[in-house]
């Protein structure tokens, strides 16, 4: 099996944020290096194994997606084109090479920009105990995976101390960042999940949710991060598909299913995964790479 990349050293530079799955770089006061690592997460917590070329597959997933979304946002992508890189990362180039991109440095808003079509995960949970979503009511009686009458935008807060986001209503995005800049947050959402959501369509995938982040260059709101990957979207096959229960996912679903059987206690340290559980999970972004693209490899 494939060694998978679970952190990145630059020398002489320094990351300055290392997430769930991307180390963070300043290459100057204006530009960020992204790179993707092969780092698998699942109830909060980083595993002790990777997904051999998962960082690969979310980086080239996320520049399909800003070169498709192209006409409709401008995004914060300057080039990955590691031969284009800063001369000082030339020693690097074959660990870059795939995984990585240069942008342009955003203000990110602090939202998280979630759009819903179907009702499942954390909003299956609030439509059950609330009937509502967000604060926006919903027909009674919906199933668990249900298509929604029309797709919903159910922003979250960002917390960065390695809990969820909190879902949150409207008016307090409007608290946040503005009235005209959640309207235009709301807007785009909307307008780029429904471009999205059509083209998944035409190649056999629902999209059921995704999210995206927003941050503001030179004034302007640019599509930042990575864009519809399975890590930050529910894709489900089209064939098959029957609401009233979880639907098969293109994710890491076995990494969770994996995790439940063991009765892991979900508190640190996080385990390592089985061989079988991690090339299958790596089929499986694979597979959504193949559908949503196009391509093969």
């Amino acid at each position: 099996m494939q060694t998978a990349l679970l952190e990145t050293h630059l020398e002489p530079l320094s990351p300055i944020a290392r997430g769930k799955v991307r180390d963070i770089y300043s290459l100057g006061a204006e530009e960020l290096l992204f790179v993707a690592t092969d780092r698998v997460s699942a109830f909060d917590h980083v595993l002790g194994s990777g997904i051999p070329d998962k960082g690969r597959i979310l980086t080239q997933l996320s520049l399909f997606w800003f070169d498709f979304l192209k006409d409709t946002v401008k995004n914060h992508v300057i080039t990955a084109d590691a031969a284009q890189f800063p001369s000082q990362l030339a020693p690097y180039i074959d660990q870059l090479t795939g995984r990585s991109m240069v942008v342009r440095s955003a203000e990110m808003f602090p939202v998280e920009c979630v759009v819903r079509a179907y009702l499942s995960g954390s909003g299956w949970k609030d439509y059950q105990t609330t009937g509502a979503i967000c604060g926006i009511a919903l027909p009674s009686g919906l199933k668990e995976s249900e298509r929604l009458p029309e797709p919903i935008f159910t922003p979250a807060a960002k917390i960065n101390t390695g809990g969820h986001d909190e879902n949150i209503s409207f008016a307090n995005v409007v608290s946040i960042v503005g009235e005209e800049n959640a309207n235009a947050l709301r807007r785009l959402t909307l307008e780029i999940f429904d471009k999205a959501s059509r083209h998944a369509e035409s190649h056999g995938l629902i999209l059921a949710d995704t999210k995206f982040e927003f941050g503001l260059i030179d004034g302007e709101i640019v599509l930042a991060d990575e864009v519809l990957t399975p890590d930050s979207s529910r894709y489900w096959p089209a064939k098959g598909y029957a609401p009233g229960g979880s639907q098969p996912s293109f994710d890491k679903q076995y990494v969770r299913d994996y995790l439940e059987s063991i009765r892991w206690n979900k508190q640190a340290p996080a385990p390592a995964l089985p061989d079988e559980v991690i090339e299958r999970t790596r089929e499986k972004y694979l597979e959504a790479f193949r559908l949503i693209t196009g391509h093969s490899e």
